[in-house]
């Protein structure tokens, strides 16, 4: 098995954030593929009415998950959280303690992998 850890975020788009939403976006996606090697996958996907988002993240191991984490709160957490309202978050792999612990308070489900492939 895989050390990776992934996740799908699920948002809202508060009324009337969508264009500040999208410089946000494009900053923090920006910065996290110049700045973060161990995040391998950083997709964002918006609805086609422009009022909901998922992100894709996927990370090589926890310890990258902590530096995305990080980078997160230290940069964007405040802007991100008054332009979008997360309404579920499912975490995929053997993700530490730590990260168990700092995804808590978003309402976190863990799921184990069991079987299946990735190539």
């Amino acid at each position: 098995m895989s050390n990776a850890v992934h996740w799908v975020i699920e948002l809202d788009i508060k009324d009337g954030a969508y264009d500040a939403f999208e410089a946000l976006m494009t900053e923090m996606v920006d910065a996290t593929k110049a700045n973060e090697p161990g995040a391998t996958h950083y997709e964002w996907y918006v609805s086609e009415d422009k009022n909901h988002l998922s992100i894709y993240e996927r990370y090589v191991d926890s310890a990258a998950v902590m530096v995305h984490l990080g980078n997160f709160g230290a940069n964007y957490a405040e802007r991100f959280l008054a332009l979008l309202a997360p309404t579920r978050l499912t975490v995929f792999g053997n993700a530490s303690q730590e990260v168990r612990d700092a995804l808590a308070g978003l309402g976190a489900v863990h799921m184990a992998e069991v079987g299946g492939f990735a190539r």
